[in-house]
């Protein structure tokens, strides 16, 4: 877009979460007051939709409507990146429509076909990016798309960052260190990696736990980006115990933890859709206490602002 500043993503974007009512049908009403109390905590990067708000369990039309949904909240004072992914031709529809519908640019979600190689993943994101002409970021989580072709597609216009999600400082340092600079370079596993791809050279990150305590979180990038590191890293101590949560089971309770914690806040989202892992009772019991402290740090910073 021609306002599009790649700094305006320099900050905790977070993946907000996704609603279904009672019969498993997208809940706009409780997203609709989630997105203004996020507002609020002051996140101006919203990602709806995408992997820890059920991208896989989600049809474009939902997630059409979830973008065209936070685009009437946060008007122009935010900006909204839509998750595309899959089959081609839909990442290209869904893209078209999430932007018409109000979104700024996409996250291009890693890729889950069998067989991979970089020849195939530069295809893929070559058509993706050719055709959408817009703002957007590729999703690294796996080694395809490898640190070179990433390199390689920097030079495509409409190429503005990289979500890296490997716990690989060293090979981070490298690629951002090659890049020089043409790209940016978010943590893409939220604020347990935060601190330290941020003194390797990170912006911004992505983060599931804003949902649950926006302030708290949007202060630790404000402390990030003013090499702050030991308030930085005295409010991850904050959230994590939602990140270690989350982590159980290889990453299995990113959704559930999320979708019940809310509950706390005065929201119901519902249960997350199979796949997705179910919470048992003593599980929910075990969230209830854990998130308390965390609601009470949230609740703190508010009140601190509005003095």
């Amino acid at each position: 877009m021609a306002d599009f500043r790649r700094e305006s993503l320099h900050q905790a974007q977070v993946v907000t979460l996704t609603a279904f009512d009672q019969n498993d049908k997208l809940a706009l009403e409780p997203m609709r007051q989630q997105t203004e109390r996020l507002f609020e905590g002051g996140v101006r990067v919203f990602i709806p939709c995408a992997g820890s708000s059920e991208f896989h369990a989600m049809d474009n039309e939902e997630i059409v409507a979830s973008i065209e949904m936070t685009r009437q909240v946060v008007g122009d004072a935010a900006h909204i990146i839509c998750p595309v992914g899959l089959q081609l031709k839909s990442a290209i529809d869904l893209g078209q429509r999430a932007l018409t519908a109000g979104a700024d640019g996409v996250l291009v979600m890693p890729l889950g076909h069998p067989y991979q190689s970089d020849s195939g993943a530069r295809d893929y994101y070559t058509t993706l990016l050719d055709e959408l002409a817009c703002p957007s970021i590729i999703y690294k989580k796996t080694a395809i798309p490898s640190n070179n072709l990433l390199l390689e597609l920097a030079s495509h216009p409409h190429l503005v960052g990289i979500k890296y999600s490997l716990t690989d400082i060293s090979g981070y340092q490298n690629v951002i260190a090659a890049d020089e600079g043409r790209l940016d370079w978010f943590c893409g596993l939220a604020e347990r990696y935060a601190p330290f791809y941020a003194l390797a050279g990170a912006p911004g990150y992505t983060s599931g736990a804003g949902n649950i305590c926006p302030r708290v979180t949007v202060a630790m990038h404000a402390a990030l980006a003013r090499s702050d590191w030991e308030e930085a890293l005295r409010l991850q101590q904050i959230i994590m115990p939602i990140e270690t949560y989350r982590a159980r089971a290889d990453n299995s309770y990113n959704i559930s933890f999320l979708k019940h914690a809310i509950k706390s806040l005065g929201f119901d989202f519902g249960p997350p859709r199979p796949p997705y892992r179910q919470l048992t009772k003593e599980e929910m019991l075990e969230i209830d206490e854990m998130i308390a402290p965390i609601v009470a740090a949230e609740e703190e910073l508010a009140a601190t602002v509005a003095s």
